[in-house]
This record gives structure tokens, C-alpha cells and sequence, in this order.
């Protein structure tokens, strides 16, 4: 996601289009990207978090302008 303090055009866009279509109550739109990533079964819990948060901070994201979060599914 941008960092809240990065604007965000594409996120305006969307809540503009929101409002016109029936939806005043919309004051904020944030649009980001999701991945889905399956790693090797032989990796225990905490290796695939390390793995998760490298792939994540050094190829998936550019920290000047974005944050992430993730989570581990089964």
C-alpha cells in the first residue's frame, strides 16, 4: 500500500467514482497490490516469515513510498 503520507491518485479516483455512484458515506480510498505466494513445504514457520518479509522488502515493495503487511495461511 502507499504510505499514507505518499498521495494516492489512483485511490482519489476510485472514491470519486464511489461518491457519484451512490456512495457519500466513502471518504477514503487507499489502492494497493496483493500477492498470493506458495512457498517449499519443508520450510518451518519462522523460515517462511524471514523468506515472506525479505521477498517482500527487497523485491516486492519500494519502502520510500510503500508499506506492507502479510499473513501465513495454512
Amino acid at each position: 500500500m502507499p504510505k499514507r503520507t505518499v498521495l494516492d491518485p489512483q485511490g482519489q479516483t476510485i472514491r470519486k467514482a464511489l461518491n457519484a455512484h451512490g456512495h457519500p458515506e466513502v471518504m477514503d480510498v487507499r489502492q494497493g497490490k496483493y500477492f498470493e505466494l506458495s512457498l517449499d513445504g519443508a520450510l518451518t514457520r519462522e523460515e517462511v516469515k524471514s523468506e515472506v518479509e525479505r521477498i517482500a522488502r527487497d523485491v516486492l515493495t519500494n519502502p520510500v513510498i510503500e508499506e506492507y503487511r502479510f499473513s501465513l495461511e495454512d
